[in-house]
């Protein structure tokens, strides 16, 4: 993930590709870790909390809600261990880094989430169909409204974590948490409803929205996770952006075979610049340096972008063509020099 600092910018290359480089803006790990592990002990406190009123109660709604904070107190877990790998420095086997050790920790959270939806969700329809009296319900009254509180207040600091740090897996757990707060909400309403009319299926019933509710939060965590597990290329209009920078360098006369992902904690760009056959390599490197530097300057925070020196006109197998084939066609072809 871009973070909002711009970081100091490098330059390496050789003979055929230069490379220009800005490290990762300052993630604040430290905040990120202690934003993680405060999450982890109030999960852990408000799952002994609603596992104990469901004791009481027999509600199925704070059962879903314990439930769901188990996710909670996993998926803090997920994102603790995601956020300190992900700020480990390159290293030998792993050169790109490590920041994507936070999307995996967001899509770990976003199976466990919808794991839980699924289960509990079975759970309510069950209770529906055979529905059954609650017991205690004005201590089930308090545990709701205090575990409300408690994850209002958690967002809140989340919040206030994310504008400091962008952390990817710090944004997954609070749009859990958002969905905790709504969870608890239903909880609350429904062991309200039940305690004023004795109707005994608001309980299920309410749980059961909680289920589907927590299966369509998964999905987007998901969603937002695969961005970078997948390497996803950049949105068409930064693309049009990072051609037409690199393109009002003098001397760059064309651009192909533009690639780009999203790590986390750097984005990379790759690219293709083509310039005057009869150049010498030092002018032409100097030019690739420069279309480098421009297009690193269009990003805040960590970006490397690393341009490929090709004389003009050049005939070769390139990725754009390759992309545009039909699957079979592109398949016979294999993997040729790009």
């Amino acid at each position: 993930m871009r973070a909002e600092t711009t970081a100091r910018a490098e330059r390496e290359g050789d003979a055929h590709a230069g490379a220009s480089r800005r490290g990762p803006a300052p993630h604040n790990p430290q905040l990120s870790r202690r934003a993680s592990a405060i999450a982890l002990g109030l999960a852990l406190a408000l799952i002994v909390a609603k596992v104990w009123g469901w004791h009481v109660t027999g509600s199925i709604a704070l059962l879903a809600s314990a439930g769901d904070g188990l996710v909670d107190a996993l998926g803090a877990v997920a994102t603790f261990t995601g956020i300190r790998y992900a700020h480990h420095p390159a290293d030998p086997e792993h050169r790109f880094g490590h920041g994507k050790g936070e999307a995996l920790a967001a899509f770990t959270l976003a199976v466990l989430l919808a794991t839980t939806g699924v289960l509990f969700g079975a759970q309510s329809i069950w209770r529906l169909i055979f529905p059954e009296a609650l017991t205690g319900l004005q201590l089930g009254l308090v545990v709701a409204a205090a575990s409300l509180v408690t994850s209002g207040a958690l967002v809140a600091m989340q919040t206030w974590v994310l504008r400091r740090t962008a952390s990817t897996a710090i944004a997954a757990d609070q749009a859990h948490y958002r969905t905790d707060v709504v969870v608890n909400l239903g909880v609350l309403v429904a062991l309200g409803v039940t305690w004023i009319s004795g109707w005994n299926r608001a309980d299920p019933a309410f749980a059961l929205a909680i289920a589907l509710y927590m299966l369509w939060n998964a999905k987007d965590i998901a969603r937002a996770a695969s961005v970078q597990l997948l390497d996803e290329e950049l949105s068409p209009a930064e693309r049009a952006r990072i051609r037409a920078a690199a393109l009002s360098c003098p001397g760059a006369l064309a651009i192909h075979d533009i690639r780009s992902r999203n790590a986390g904690d750097c984005i990379f760009i790759e690219f293709h610049l083509e310039v005057n056959g009869e150049l010498t390599v030092h002018d032409g490197h100097r030019i690739v340096d420069a279309a480098e530097a421009a297009v690193a300057a269009l990003f805040e925070g960590g970006v490397e972008v690393i341009g490929h020196l090709e004389p003009v006109g050049i005939v070769d197998e390139r990725l754009d063509e390759r992309i545009r084939r039909p699957p079979r066609a592109a398949a016979k072809t294999g993997a040729n020099t790009i």
